[in-house]
């Protein structure tokens, strides 16, 4: 059974973002193709806790990696500290992950780059090595779903960025997904829209 982890980076419901409506048409799809082989949990990022490395969390790390026990952290680090493994563990359990986001002045959303956090975490998705950084993700397919107001091509620095991460922890089998210029051609607005659901649908059918 494939687990399949939907990482829904925008306040937004497929009513008023393109990028959640494209989202949603691949879940559909790929729930229809999918029935019997494969399980969906979506992550709210706006709606679940997502803990950011704040004061307490990084102190709480810090204390970690110095040999200081779990149980002498403060209550709310220890809190911290769990969900911010939740995090990292449910990346890991995963075998396919999609992300939709929306381009937000160049770059991800906040509450994605928090989640992006979690996932990047040495000796648990990389290790430190004598000749650098080694990758510990395998076998991960990810799909990267994104709305942009212009044409960036894959060439702006949220997509550039999250496809580096991913490479960086070890996800190689990396697709993308862009829904793009519909602020910069308002009256093409249906042709883009019609053409992300054709790919969400072929990607989703093959995923």
């Amino acid at each position: 059974m494939k687990n399949l982890l939907v990482i829904k980076a925008h306040p937004f419901t497929g009513e008023q973002s393109t990028s959640m409506k494209v989202l949603e048409k691949f879940i559909d799809v790929y729930q229809a193709e999918n029935a019997d082989t494969a399980t969906v949990q979506v992550l709210d990022l706006y709606s679940e806790d997502i803990p950011e490395i704040d004061h307490l969390l990084l102190s709480a790390m810090t204390d970690l990696k110095t040999g200081v026990n779990f149980s002498d952290l403060t209550a709310e680090q220890q809190a911290k500290m769990n969900r911010f493994n939740e995090l990292t563990d449910q990346f890991l359990a995963a075998d396919q992950i999609v992300i939709a986001n929306a381009l937000w002045n160049l770059n991800i959303p906040t509450r994605l780059k928090a989640w992006v956090d979690t996932i990047n975490v040495a000796n648990k998705t990389f290790k430190y090595t004598a000749t650098g950084p080694v990758p510990l993700t395998e076998g991960k397919k990810v799909l990267h779903i994104q709305s942009n107001g212009g044409m960036y091509d894959g060439k702006d620095f949220a997509s550039m960025y999250l496809k580096g991460i991913m490479n960086f922890v070890g996800v190689t089998d990396y697709h993308q997904l862009f829904i793009e210029a519909i602020d910069h051609h308002p009256e093409q607005r249906d042709e883009i829209l019609g053409k992300a659901f054709d790919s969400a649908t072929a990607i989703a059918k093959e995923f």
